[in-house]
Order: structure tokens, then C-alpha cells, then sequence
């Protein structure tokens, strides 16, 4: 019987057992909230306390850095605006291929006084941190944000390189790591910056919890006012269990690292090179980048229909097309990466999990080889 294969884990995971197994107690019996100082509520704040730490492990920082959010759009948004907030405006500045949640919250910095910056990327999907650092030496921004890993090609960023030219720029450094956790080794100390997103869902964990990491001399100025819960920085009753979720994941996750990065990597390099055989284009693919994500498409093939037939087929691939389905833009990452916008429509995204196998894999190219023959036999029609 025909099993149907998801391979879009950079937009969510399924949820681990082992994570629900901690969760569930929370969904019935342990209902109490956090604030509150009989039984229930003790249970809740312990295990709160639990994730904490298992976050802060999983990323070498402190358990008081971490700030639990929904996710990882509400800390990007914590950080830019928050830090904003405590500051009289002047320069942000972020990486051309940021994600909607960093551009779009810094745009609107812009509409109260603030100036916008664009720090450049490669024709690989790296940013330039060259380049990156001479307009942080010429500009001086307050703010940076600058993406680790990219959810579209998986390039990874080296973040490291703009550490000194803001400290000598006198701002914070920001880095979204959504992407980075639980696939590669993550050190917030050892990276250098002050602010770090993490989001609970891209690792086996529930989506609706994520966190800020965020030193203490940051100072950020709440989004979200109330309670003062989560150091005043992020009112609101504890969602305990999708927390302890979070934690419980992140502990799993830096448990199997390198395993899992193993078999993404063995499962990501065996369908690349199938792809290749089909003649796609790949879209960045150059090191560093992440072990589980291809980014390719095929000449003259719309990438949304493409996946489009594959999901029916029984494959779940995600195009490079914009986040919204109503807007018809093409990726504003290969944009930036220089592709022309015809080619960048052409854009398939396919990114492994943990338990993706080289069966699944080889399925896919299959599956995908005879779809483009159809396709390009209907092209042919059609002229």
C-alpha cells in the first residue's frame, strides 16, 4: 500500500511521542496555572522550569535568558520591536533574505522615525558578511538581525563575522535560528550575539511555543503587557504543556544530533543527486548549510504546480513562491540571491526529518522524473 512521504520539515515537524508523552499530563490532570501557589499551579511552574533549562542546554545559554513566546514569529517580533521600543530610533538593519517576521516588524520601525538596512546576500544565499560589516561601519544601527540558517536554500550564515563591527557600532546583534536548532550545534555564548530566536514545532516539539534568547543587559520593552510574566517581557498564562513540549524536544534534539544530522545528510545528498541526473538547477547548495534542505527547480516547470502534482501523487515538497498563497511573487530570497524572477517561480523546496528515508527518497526522484515528463509532454501540446 502506498504510504504518502512528507518532506517539508522546514515549515513543521510531526510531533515526537516521546514529546506528547510529557505533554499530555498537562492537557488533563495538570491543568493548574503557573501563578498559582497551591499544588496545581507548583506542578506547572516546575516543569516550565524543567523546559527552561532543557532549552537553555540545548543552545549553551542560561536558563533566566530564555523567554518563552508562541513561537518563533512572536520572538523575532520581541526583539526588533522590543529592543526598538527601549530606543529613540535610528538604524536597523537586516539580511536581504530574512523571513516575514523580521522584515515585515522592521518596515514598520520605519513608519516611527527608524531607518531600514539591507545587508546583502551571495549568489549562494550566505550573506555577505563583508560587505555586511563595511554598512555596519559606515551606518552604525542600533539593531541588526541577521538569519543563521535559511529556511528556503539552508545556507548557513556566518553570524560570528558580525559580532565585532557591532560592537564597535555600539547595537545588538540578533540571530533567527528557527531553522539552525536541532540541526546543527548551537552555542548562543560562543556566537557572539545578544538575542536569539528559537521555535519549538521545527523539531519534532508542538507548535504555539518558541523563545527569545535574549541577555540580560538587552533591554528589550514588552510587547505583550499584563502579568509580568517571563520577566515582564511577555505577559500572559503559561501554555505548560506546549512549554514542556519545547523543552522535552530540545533535550531529544541535542541527544540526537548527530545522528539525525547523519541520516538527513545521507538522505538530502542521495536525492541530489538524482535531481542532478533530471537536470535540475539547484539554488544555492553550495557549504555551509543545513544537512536536511534542497533547493532546486526545473527549466521552464512552475514550481507551484509542480508541487502542486506531487502532493497528489502522495509527496509533501513546499515551492519557493511567498509565504502568503494569495501573493504570486516569487521567493524575495532568490531575489536577493540575483536569480531572475522567471527562474525563481521555478523554485521546489524539499527538506528531510529525522526519520526520512533513502527509500522515501528514491521514490521521490522517481515519482518526480516521470511528472516531468508528462509536464514537458503537455508543454509540447500546448505550443
Amino acid at each position: 500500500m502506498f504510504a504518502p512521504v512528507y518532506l517539508d520539515h522546514n515549515a513543521t515537524t510531526p510531533l515526537d511521542e516521546r514529546v506528547f508523552a510529557v505533554m499530555e499530563p498537562f492537557l488533563r490532570d495538570r491543568f493548574g496555572n503557573a501563578s498559582s501557589r497551591h499544588e496545581y499551579g507548583r506542578h506547572a511552574r516546575a516543569a516550565i522550569d524543567t523546559a527552561r533549562a532543557q532549552v537553555a542546554d540545548a543552545v549553551g545559554a542560561h536558563p533566566s535568558e530564555v523567554v518563552f513566546t508562541s513561537g518563533g514569529s512572536e520572538a523575532n517580533n520581541l526583539f526588533v520591536k522590543g529592543a526598538a521600543g527601549s530606543q529613540r530610533g535610528g538604524v536597523i538593519a537586516i539580511g536581504a533574505s530574512e523571513h516575514p517576521c523580521v522584515r515585515e516588524p522592521a518596515r514598520q520601525l520605519v513608519g516611527q522615525g527608524w531607518r531600514m538596512l539591507e545587508l546583502p546576500v551571495m549568489a549562494t544565499g550566505h550573506l555577505n558578511t563583508t560587505a555586511s560589516a563595511a554598512l555596519i561601519a559606515q551606518h552604525r544601527p542600533r539593531l541588526v538581525s541577521a538569519m543563521l540558517a535559511n529556511n528556503e536554500t539552508g545556507a548557513l550564515s556566518n553570524v560570528m563575522a558580525l559580532v565585532e563591527p557591532m560592537r564597535q557600532a555600539g547595537g545588538w546583534l540578533h540571530t533567527d535560528a528557527v531553522q539552525a536548532l536541532g540541526k546543527i550545534t548551537l552555542d548562543f555564548r560562543a556566537l557572539g550575539v545578544q538575542a536569539m530566536t528559537l521555535s519549538s514545532h521545527k523539531i519534532g516539539g508542538p507548535i504555539g511555543a518558541g523563545a527569545l534568547v535574549v541577555a540580560k543587559r538587552v533591554d528589550i520593552a514588552a510587547q505583550i503587557a499584563g502579568g509580568g510574566h517571563e520577566r515582564g517581557l511577555r505577559s500572559g498564562t503559561e501554555n505548560v504543556a506546549a512549554i514542556a513540549g519545547f523543552g522535552r524536544a530540545c533535550e531529544l534534539a541535542s541527544q540526537e544530533l548527530e545522528a539525525r544530522a547523519t541520516r538527513m545528510q545521507a538522505a538530502r545528498d542521495r536525492l541530489e543527486e538524482r535531481l542532478l541526473g533530471l537536470g535540475a538547477r539547484p539554488f544555492g547548495g553550495v557549504e555551509p548549510r543545513l544537512p536536511n534542505t534542497s533547493y532546486f527547480g526545473f527549466d521552464n516547470i512552475d514550481g507551484e504546480t509542480l508541487v502542486a502534482k506531487m502532493d497528489r501523487a502522495g509527496f509533501a515538497i513546499a515551492s519557493g513562491a511567498a509565504c502568503s498563497s494569495a501573493n504570486p511573487e516569487p521567493s524575495r530570497t532568490l531575489l536577493a540571491m540575483g536569480v531572475e524572477p522567471d527562474v525563481a517561480r521555478t523554485a521546489v523546496r524539499v527538506s528531510m526529518g529525522p526519520h526520512t528515508s533513502l527509500e522515501d527518497v528514491d521514490r521521490f526522484a522517481e515519482t518526480i522524473g516521470a511528472m516531468l515528463i508528462e509536464l514537458k509532454r503537455m508543454a509540447a501540446v500546448a505550443v
